[in-house]
């Protein structure tokens, strides 16, 4: 059971972000092991419980990420991350084909929160087109979502719109190609008690009627086909 985090998880964070060899790491494992990966594993764990619960039909599956940096794609940095963060999400051979929650511990703070990375621009398209069908579901869930002070949409944003939105309110969900609702704050001390999965559990419950309007896009139709 997640009981929180300590000082030595975040010791480890520092300690290999400035000594980020493996004689350290090889060194401090057992921190790692003990102090880093399982908490954060028994709080996925907990997150997982709680998402599937409330929707037991998405087959959702949890991951943890791995402290090991891809030997191909080091440029330069170190063989470890200094960070680590689990989702949950859809089983998929693409993993960027689905909406994904996640929550990332970093040595200067930690985020968490609901969105695509990477998502195909024919996903993005089938977005547009569904606000066109039904502007009104999309207007109810942005409104909800200004109106409360825990998340913010970030966007990367195409350099000019795929198409005019039908009212000012939906504008940047046509500019966008890629998005998270997320929350991001430094460390605090929730973090080093069961309060940090409470306050998880409750912003996750908030995010989950997005999820459902997000994870049904692929089934929609091809908007080019109507072309």
């Amino acid at each position: 059971m997640f009981t929180g985090f300590t000082d030595e998880t975040v010791d480890f964070m520092w300690g290999i972000r400035f000594n980020n060899e493996r004689t350290w790491f090889e060194a401090h494992k057992d921190i790692y092991l003990t102090k880093f990966y399982q908490p954060m594993k028994e709080l996925g764990d907990e997150i997982y419980d709680f998402l599937q619960g409330e929707r037991p039909d998405y087959g959702l599956i949890r991951k943890v990420t791995r402290i090991y940096r891809d030997a191909r794609r080091l440029h330069g940095r170190g063989p470890y991350k200094d960070h680590l963060w689990f989702s949950v999400e859809q089983p998929s051979e693409q993993w960027t084909a689905h909406p994904t929650f996640w929550f990332e511990l970093a040595p200067e703070g930690w985020t968490y929160g609901m969105g695509y990375y990477l998502p195909k621009p024919l996903t993005m398209a089938k977005l547009r087109a569904r606000i066109d069908r039904d502007p009104g579901t999309m207007e109810a869930l942005t409104r909800k979502l200004t109106r409360q002070t825990e998340f913010i949409l970030e966007t990367e944003d195409y350099k000019r719109p795929r198409s005019a939105a039908p009212s000012k309110l939906l504008e940047p969900w046509y500019q966008m190609k890629s998005f998270s609702i997320c929350h991001q704050e430094k460390l605090t001390e929730e973090l080093f008690s069961r309060a940090i999965a409470e306050r998880l559990k409750e912003g996750y419950g908030f995010l989950l009627p997005y999820y459902d309007y997000f994870v049904t896009l692929e089934g929609d139709p091809d908007p080019r086909d109507g072309q």
